[in-house]
């Protein structure tokens, strides 16, 4: 007989024994009872473990009708459809962490699990969603696009962190000549308060100053020393408010404002110390001296 046409017919000997074990025509039962059907396999390729980091491509079928609930390109921030994680213990026997684990990098597969354990155990929701009946199984088709073991992992955050560490140390070192240019380049004669804050009455208002407990509404305009705007109420038509001395807004601020009567417009230049430190906070890097036109709308005294 043939040598080919053997090893042939014993293939499809195995492929009728496996898909006679799974109760879903076209897929192979594995012993976790997870059912998959590989579209692309490396059967050399290495496989993820938990603690790895993954990135995967997928989409979310109800098995029954072939409806499609998710696709990762759709719910993906950049479009993409990819998803990283790092590869968390099995959250059941059979679970989609049991199906990335049977992959290697470039694998695609189809597999079959339980919505029930999926949603409530995976996802840990309280309760089913409402387009799900229990007992519903769903199929998940997976395409896995990277694996980083966890070695590859902590050194990729360990250079992170050496970098991270490497610019906030320069950007310290960099603010106080960026301030000092800004004040010379604006010809600011105002000295700084103890703190270091710079206030530049610009219009004088009327009647007494806020104090910690009053509650006060607010314009302003934030902008960094290169002139960048961040945030601007005027624009917004809309001013904030809040109560002065209970530590909701950073204290270049709250000395500022308390420097202030209603009517009273100020241009103030925060150092980093008084504002976001070496934290820093959305759009703002650490180490940023802010520079802030305010205005105090009204102000509304505490009760005795």
């Amino acid at each position: 007989m043939n040598k080919k046409l053997v090893i042939t017919t014993a293939a499809a000997v195995l492929a009728l024994t496996a898909c006679k074990n799974s109760d879903y025509e076209g897929y192979t039962k594995a012993e976790s009872g997870l059912h998959y059907k590989f579209f692309t396999h490396d059967e050399s390729g290495v496989t993820p473990h938990e603690g790895d980091g993954v990135a995967f491509k997928y989409v979310i079928k109800r098995h029954s009708d072939d409806s499609v609930l998710v696709d990762s390109k759709a719910v993906s921030r950049d479009g993409s459809g990819v998803t990283k994680f790092i590869l968390p213990k099995s959250s059941f026997v059979g679970s989609i962490e049991d199906a990335l684990m049977m992959l290697a990098k470039g694998d695609s597969a189809a597999f079959i699990l339980s919505a029930d354990s999926f949603f409530l155990k995976t996802n840990k929701m309280q309760a089913l969603p409402p387009y799900i009946k229990p007992g519903e199984h769903l199929t998940i088709i997976i395409k896995l696009t990277e694996i980083k073991n966890k070695a590859e992992l902590e050194a990729n955050q360990k250079m992170q962190q050496e970098e991270m560490a490497k610019e906030t140390a320069r950007l310290q070192a960099a603010e106080q000549p960026a301030f000092e240019k800004h004040i010379a380049d604006n010809k600011i004669t105002a000295k700084p308060t103890p703190t270091g804050l710079i206030f530049i009455e610009e219009k004088k208002g009327k009647g007494a100053m806020a104090k910690p407990g009053d509650s006060i509404a607010v314009h302003y305009a934030g902008t960094l020393l290169d002139g960048t705007e961040f945030d601007n109420s005027f624009k917004r038509g809309e001013p904030i408010g809040f109560v002065v001395g209970i530590g909701r807004v950073i204290p270049g601020w709250e000395e500022a404002l308390q420097l202030m009567s209603k009517g009273t417009k100020a241009k103030i230049v925060i150092p980093s110390n008084l504002a976001y430190g070496p934290q820093g906070n959305q759009g703002i890097a650490p180490y940023s001296t802010l520079v802030f036109e305010l205005e105090i709308v009204d102000i509304f005294p505490a009760s005795k």
